[in-house]
């Protein structure tokens, strides 16, 4: 795979962070901008995607929302199939996401998602990962199904 840059998302070095990445959307007003700020760091096999839950995120509980656990499990099967090498930004889109709530999440403590590469076909990408937290139970499993696309339009050429 290439690394050319893309127009769409940034994969940069942490300054914050030695050896995590920032993924980021270049469009702040598109859905990712709700989860992020992302890091991602590859060790190993596994992908380890990170945000921070907010206010925003939560639920009536105090507890992350489910929903921002969903949209945080498929970006992050984008941005781990970045660190693992196998797929550019907007080259893909998910075919299935099959989640288990098995506790809740904090707001304020950093949420991460720990992803493995299943398999990787011509066409397809299938992966599966934890959401955890420090000091907590896990709090999510998943796995899901990418299926690698023409790149959109515009893609390798950034602004």
């Amino acid at each position: 795979m290439s690394d050319t840059p893309s127009p769409f998302f940034t994969y940069d070095d942490d300054p914050d962070a030695p050896g995590w990445k920032r993924w980021a959307f270049r469009d702040p007003t598109r859905f990712n901008s709700f989860l992020e700020p992302l890091r991602v760091r590859l060790e190993g096999e596994v992908a380890r995607v990170q945000m921070l839950p907010r206010h925003e995120h939560s639920n009536m509980r105090d507890n992350v929302h489910g929903g921002a656990l969903l949209g945080f499990m498929d970006v992050a099967l984008f941005a781990a199939a970045r660190a693992f090498g196998v797929l550019q930004a907007g080259g893909a889109v998910t075919l299935d996401l099959s989640a288990q709530f098995i506790g809740g999440g904090r707001i304020g403590v950093a949420l991460e998602a720990r992803i493995e590469l299943l398999r990787e076909t011509s066409r397809m990408l299938f992966l599966r990962g934890l959401i955890v937290q420090e000091n907590t139970p896990t709090i999510a499993s998943f796995t899901g199904t990418l299926r690698k696309s023409s790149p959109p339009p515009g893609f390798g050429t950034v602004p």
